[in-house]
């Protein structure tokens, strides 16, 4: 069996370009040293202090520097555990509130307080315009009632949808109870003596 140590020329070619070839691996991966960095260009505004930057509202603030440890620091937590939220006085969980304006003072002993707004009261849902009239009742089937709306009869059982608006929950000898779906109100119809309208 050969080896190829017969071309001795081929192996010393080879041994020598491996070298070189290390020694190339190893300058690209061996840490440099702070001084082989290339220069960057640094604003004179930020070389003269470094570890600074300017907001959108012009104020000086300190940078911070983006971190690669994913441990918890304790210092930033703590800042930011600091900061309290003072607001505009706008209630966020009212639709259309506005802020509360907070009385400015203007140097006499007693301050004027200003008018707190209330939200406008919420109006009562419209009253359910049917009437109950009488019962359409056979033998063996389930209870239906007569019921009116101006000129309109409906007849209905419990669970129906009457001008696609009311649910007729339960019927009585007495009266039935109707929701209006569209407002989710409910209302409880007496039985009514006489013709419809």
């Amino acid at each position: 069996m050969k080896l190829g140590i017969e071309n001795r020329k081929q192996v010393i070619w080879l041994a020598v370009l491996g070298g070189i070839a290390l020694l190339m691996l190893g300058y690209e991966f061996w840490p440099s040293s702070p001084a082989a960095a290339p220069a960057v260009a640094q604003p004179a505004s930020t070389a003269a202090r470094p570890g600074v930057r300017r907001t959108a509202s012009g104020r000086v603030a300190p940078a911070a520097e983006p971190r690669l440890d994913p441990t918890l620091d304790l210092n930033l937590l703590s800042q930011s555990e600091e900061i309290k939220y003072a607001g505009n006085g706008r209630n966020i969980f009212v639709a259309g509130s506005m802020p509360i304006e907070t009385p400015r003072k203007n140097g006499t002993a007693r301050e004027e307080v200003g008018d707190v707004r209330m939200p406008p009261p919420i109006s009562p849902p419209p009253p359910i315009t049917l009437k109950f009239f009488g019962f359409a009742n056979r033998p063996g089937e389930t209870k239906r009632v007569f019921l009116s709306q101006g000129e309109d009869i409906f007849i209905a059982a419990e669970g129906d949808v009457v001008d696609r608006r009311y649910r007729v929950l339960h019927i009585s000898p007495t009266a039935v109870d109707v929701e209006d779906v569209l407002n989710n109100n409910r209302q409880s119809l007496p039985l009514v003596q006489g013709s419809p309208g």
